[in-house]
C-alpha cells in the first residue's frame, strides 16, 4: 500500500476506462493495497478484485456495503460510487441523479468556466441543447452502420424507415425556437424508435412505461442508468455541475446527466434492450451486453468530445485535459 501512489491510480485516462461495476449482496473493501468484494458462501469467503485505475463507476445495489478505507482508495481512484436498487435503478437521493464523487481541490476549471460563459444566454443554451441532439443522431447512425450483430438483428441506419424518422427529426430540431419544442421532436423520436425496434423484435404490445415489470421496460432502465453513470463520470471529471441544464427540467439538480446521457442511449441501451427481452436474457447478460457495446463503440470517449466541444466552443484545448491534476502532487502552504 506504501509503496502505491495514489496519483499512479489516475493513469488511465476517464474516457479511456473500460469498467462500470454493478455490485449487489456482497462487502466492498480495501484489502492489502486493493479494492476488493466480498461475497460470503457457506464453506469459504470469496474474493474478487475491482480494477479501480480502470473503472469509471461503481453502482452499489441491494445488500451491499463499503468500508471507509475502500471509499478512500475508490476516490483517490476517481472513481464515482452511486448506491442504488436492484440492477441499477434507482439510483437513490429521492428522484434526482446523485452520485458520490471523489474530493479534490484541484478539479479544472476550463470547462466549467466555458459552460457558464454561454449558460447564461438562452439562444447559446439552446444552441448547445441542438447539438446534443444532433449529435445523438450522429452517433446512432455510426453504430448502427458498423454494429454487426445490430444488423443480423435488422437495426440498420440505411433502413428507409429509420432514414425518414432520423431526416424528420434533424428537420425539426434545426427548425426548433425553443426547448419544449425540443423535447416533443425528441419524444417523437424515441415513440418511432420503440415502435421500429419493437416490430424488429416480434413485441408489437410494446408500451413504454417506467414502471412496467416487463422485461423490455426493465432493461431499458437499467441501460439508462448505465448512460447515465458515463454521463455523471464525464461531467465529474471535466468539472461541469450537473446542475447546468441545457434541455431537460432546468430546475433538477441532476438534469444536466440526462442531457448528457441521450448522446448514447439510443445508439445503444435502445436496442440491446429490445434483443435482450427477445431472447429472455437476465440482468447479468444484458447488463454485460451493453457495457461491451460501449466499450466497442467507445461511448465515453464519444461523450467526452461532445461534452469538451460544447464547453469551449470552438476554442482550444490542452492535449489531456480529462486527465485530473494529483492533489498529492502539490502540498498545501
Amino acid at each position: 500500500m506504501d509503496d502505491l501512489s495514489p496519483s499512479d491510480l489516475k493513469a488511465i485516462l476517464h474516457s479511456k476506462r473500460a469498467n462500470l461495476y454493478y455490485l449487489e449482496h456482497c462487502r466492498v473493501m480495501q484489502k492489502d493495497g486493493r479494492v476488493l468484494y466480498l461475497q460470503e458462501a457457506k464453506h469459504e469467503n470469496q474474493y474478487w478484485n475491482i480494477p479501480i485505475a480502470n473503472t469509471t463507476v461503481l453502482l452499489l445495489g441491494t445488500g451491499t456495503s463499503i468500508t471507509q478505507a475502500a471509499v478512500r482508495m475508490l476516490s483517490q481512484a476517481g472513481v464515482l460510487i452511486g448506491f442504488c436498487g436492484s440492477n441499477g435503478t434507482p439510483l437513490y437521493m429521492g428522484s434526482e441523479i446523485e452520485w458520490m464523487t471523489p474530493q479534490s481541490e484541484y478539479r479544472p476549471t476550463q470547462y466549467l468556466q466555458g459552460w457558464m460563459s454561454f449558460w447564461f444566454d438562452d439562444e447559446k443554451r439552446f444552441d448547445a441543447a441542438k447539438k446534443i441532439q444532433q449529435s445523438r443522431i450522429q452517433f446512432l447512425q455510426e453504430v448502427w452502420q458498423k454494429d454487426r450483430d445490430l444488423k443480423i438483428e435488422g437495426f440498420d441506419s440505411n433502413d428507409p424507415e429509420i432514414q425518414k424518422a432520423l431526416d424528420s427529426f434533424l428537420q425539426r430540431t434545426a427548425d426548433a425556437k425553443k426547448s419544449a419544442d425540443l423535447l416533443l421532436t425528441e419524444a417523437q423520436l424515441t415513440k418511432s424508435l420503440y415502435k421500429y425496434a419493437a416490430r424488429l423484435t416480434k413485441q408489437d404490445n410494446f408500451v413504454r412505461e417506467r414502471e412496467g415489470i416487463d422485461k423490455a421496460n426493465a432493461f431499458l432502465n437499467h441501460g439508462n442508468y448505465l448512460a447515465y453513470g458515463l454521463a455523471a463520470c464525464t461531467l465529474w471529471v471535466l468539472g461541469i455541475p450537473h446542475g447546468f441544464a441545457v434541455m431537460h427540467g432546468k430546475t433538477r439538480r441532476g438534469a444536466l446527466v440526462f442531457d448528457v446521457a441521450d448522446l448514447i442511449k439510443d445508439a445503444i441501451v435502445l436496442p440491446w434492450a429490445f434483443i435482450c427481452a427477445k431472447e429472455k436474457a437476465t440482468d447479468q447478460e444484458f447488463r454485460q451486453q451493453c457495457l461491451q457495446s460501449f466499450t466497442n463503440h467507445k461511448a465515453l470517449d464519444f461523450i467526452f468530445d461532445q461534452v469538451k466541444a460544447i464547453a469551449l466552443c470552438g476554442q482550444p484545448e490542452e492535449e489531456n485535459n480529462d486527465k485530473l491534476p494529483s492533489q498529492y502532487e502539490e502540498q498545501e502552504p
